[in-house]
């Protein structure tokens, strides 16, 4: 019998990741994400629904979500399905799925959000600009009389 167990989900956070250690020292970063789906009711009404997802990260990638993300960040998973099951305090069973992340994307603009490569656990983050403003100096300009000029080395 064939198995699968893939989730990919883009969502925003719905409050800041919270990192935690295992007794082995391992950090573990837990989230929660809400992933919208929008549709046209038969009566020709656009509807929505939002479902609220719980999410876990281990290692290196859990301290670069808990250090790079914030509550409202977009944010792209690919993880798989876990079924988490305790006792509660009133003897009931309870259980609840959520995704343990495998990879992940930042998506949107500004710090950690830059849209570049996160999450495989070997690449770094990108690294941000300073906050003056320009990453380096101004590239130089030409009118179009002048042109570049002769004092090019190449």
């Amino acid at each position: 019998m064939a198995n699968y167990n893939k989730v990919l989900l883009i969502g925003n956070l719905t409050r800041d990741p919270q990192l935690t250690y295992l007794p082995s020292q391992t950090p573990v970063t837990e989230i929660g994400l809400a992933v919208n789906r929008r549709w046209r009711g038969q009566d020709g009404e656009q509807r929505e629904e939002t479902c609220f997802v719980d999410c876990k990260a281990f290692g290196r990638q859990a301290e670069v979500l808990n250090q790079y993300m914030s509550k409202g960040r977009p944010l792209f998973i690919e993880g798989r399905l876990q079924l988490d099951t305790w006792e509660g305090k009133d003897g009931q069973k309870r259980s609840k799925h959520r995704v343990v992340i495998e990879r992940f994307q930042f998506l949107g603009g500004g710090p950690g959000g830059d849209g570049g490569q996160g999450g495989s656990g070997r690449s770094r983050p990108a690294q941000q600009a300073p906050s003056g403003g320009n990453a380096g100096p101004p590239a130089p300009s030409y009118d179009d009389e002048q042109g570049p000029g002769d004092d090019i080395p190449f």
